[in-house]
């Protein structure tokens, strides 16, 4: 646990402390614990840096202000103790968010950044559906927020992977889950609705790696890339021809492993 004075966040460092550094957040109503095999897997090369959101996991749980412009203060401070040079920052869902909004805020903090499925770019609808899901977890928190983890994982996920979220889900303050989802889409200044999306990706000077597991997205996201070295991939399920699901990183873990080691290389040597 490290005091940042603003908050108090919980992480974890593995790898050789001279490395590059890569840090990987998790999503709403995660917690690090899911990069675990990740994260050993690049401490062979990279120093690895795994924190808990506020709210989330082990660190502190405020009452207010769990949004993902807070998340991204709480980041700053943090690589902001470590020494001057900036980092590569990973997210998936929310963390995708969080880690765009620190490039974005903070940018002497990032040297580039990877989302994976993140939570920006809702549109139609999705956003639609919106105002009725915020009303389902402010009433019934994270029991409601559960149910749409349940549904996020294709067919053939891992076993035991579908599980494992929905009991950390459950055990997310419900308060949390409620705030993080306001500050994602409704909240002033949230940046999850496409029109938002796209004026903050706009912002965004360093180069970027994107996953989705939507073509339709994959295809919009394309058409918001202003930095030289930024892509957008479009990843296909386990089996062929069918989706994967929103926790690509879980359901594809070497094949994440593999996309991360081969955009850090390049980036940290200053060709990308």
């Amino acid at each position: 646990m490290i005091d940042l004075g603003r908050i108090r966040l919980f992480r974890t460092g593995l790898g050789p402390a001279a490395g590059p550094v890569v840090m990987l957040v998790h999503g709403w109503g995660g917690d690090g614990r899911e990069w675990s095999a990740h994260a050993e897997a690049l401490a062979e090369r990279f120093r690895v840096v795994v924190p808990d959101l506020r709210g989330h996991g082990r660190s502190e749980v405020p009452a207010e202000g769990t949004t993902p412009a807070e998340m991204a203060a709480d980041l700053a401070a943090l690589i902001d103790t470590s020494g001057p040079d900036p980092v590569v920052t990973l997210g998936h869902s929310m963390g995708g968010q969080v880690v765009n909004l620190l490039a974005v805020q903070y940018p002497h903090t990032v040297r580039s950044v990877v989302a994976l499925d993140p939570a920006h770019g809702a549109h139609g609808e999705e956003v639609e559906q919106i105002p009725a899901r915020l009303a389902a977890y402010r009433a019934d928190g994270s029991r409601a927020a559960a149910g749409f983890v349940a549904g996020a994982f294709a067919p053939d996920a891992p076993a035991g992977l579908r599980t494992a979220h929905v009991r950390t889900m459950l055990g997310t303050p419900g308060h949390v889950s409620a705030q993080a989802y306001a500050g994602m889409y409704t909240d002033p200044g949230a940046v999850g609705v496409r029109p938002h999306s796209e004026r903050y990706l706009s912002r965004r000077t360093q180069p970027a790696l994107t996953v989705w597991s939507s073509a339709e997205v994959t295809a919009w996201e394309r058409g918001t890339l202003l930095v030289p070295g930024s892509r957008v991939d479009h990843w296909l399920g386990r089996i062929a021809h069918r989706g994967t699901g929103h926790y690509l990183h879980e359901e594809h873990p070497r094949r994440t492993v593999r996309l991360i080691e081969d955009w850090v290389n390049p980036v940290t040597s200053g060709a990308a």
